[in-house]
């Protein structure tokens, strides 16, 4: 399968580990330059530094919060002057706290809208420019929640939701540009978001981590956690030149956990 995206510019955000590292990972081994980007920049520099001689693509990095504007417009400035055109975005944000509803105040709903659905609307303003020239993709990554909300994720639960309604708004707008996009969602993969997220329920029910890991497992019928690998070629495709019709689309990268149509 010819996946054409030798040459191709991507700015993959929140970039230096997990599924962002992940993904820019696989983009780079496929001959595209990758802008990577997160609030640390000694993480970026040690994944750049992991990733520059592993494929055929450019990598370059710029530290950003994507919760301040300046900074946003600031990435894709750099993105352009380095390396052109973009082509593909990757939209990618960390999780909110975990709590539920009564554990929150107004400060931290605002707090997860502006990291996990404003940021992604900012930075999709930003790169439009370059996406209506020739056509390109946008990826927003949400979480299984989009299906099924998770107990005890009561923001993510909310804002994942919000990112739905934007990719699914967004792809028929931007279809007449050849602009495709679509929403992929991970369920349990092997992240350090997701081994968080073990420890914190661990320590509330007083078990160990891995009586977490085993009661998972047996909710997910491929009976493990995925690979943020795994989840990566499945974004590599739809960004791809191998996809040129699947738009507005939520797809679940579960192994199968998620038991809702």
């Amino acid at each position: 399968m010819n996946m054409n995206l030798n040459g191709k510019t991507a700015l993959v955000v929140a970039s230096s580990q997990g599924l962002g590292k992940a993904i820019a990972a696989e983009l780079v081994e496929e001959g595209v330059n990758v802008m990577l980007t997160s609030r640390s920049e000694e993480k970026l520099k040690r994944t750049k530094d992991e990733m520059e001689h592993s494929g055929k693509g450019k990598v370059s990095y710029f530290p950003c919060d994507i919760t301040n504007r300046e900074e946003i417009n600031a990435l894709v400035q750099k993105t352009r002057k380095e390396f052109g055109k973009i082509d593909i975005l990757i939209n990618n944000a960390g999780g909110p706290p975990g709590g539920n509803f009564e554990k929150f105040e107004d400060a931290d709903w605002q707090n997860a809208f502006e990291l996990n659905l404003l940021s992604y609307i900012r930075i999709i303003r930003e790169v439009l420019p370059d996406l209506k020239k020739d056509g390109g993709r946008i990826i927003n990554v949400a979480s299984s929640s989009i299906k099924q909300p998770i107990p005890g994720l009561i923001l993510s639960n909310t804002f994942r939701l919000g990112i739905v309604g934007l990719s699914k708004s967004l792809a028929e707008e931007l279809a007449p540009h050849n602009i495709l996009v679509n929403t992929v969602a991970p369920g349990r993969i092997a992240t350090d978001r997701t081994a968080f997220l073990d420890k914190m329920k661990a320590e509330q029910k007083g078990v160990t981590t891995e009586d977490i890991e085993e009661a998972s497992k047996k909710n997910i019928p491929l009976g493990r956690y995925g690979h943020p690998e795994e989840f990566a070629k499945v974004v590599t495709f739809l960004v791809s030149g191998a996809n040129t019709y699947v738009t507005g689309s939520s797809l679940l990268v579960d192994g199968g956990m998620v038991k809702a149509i």
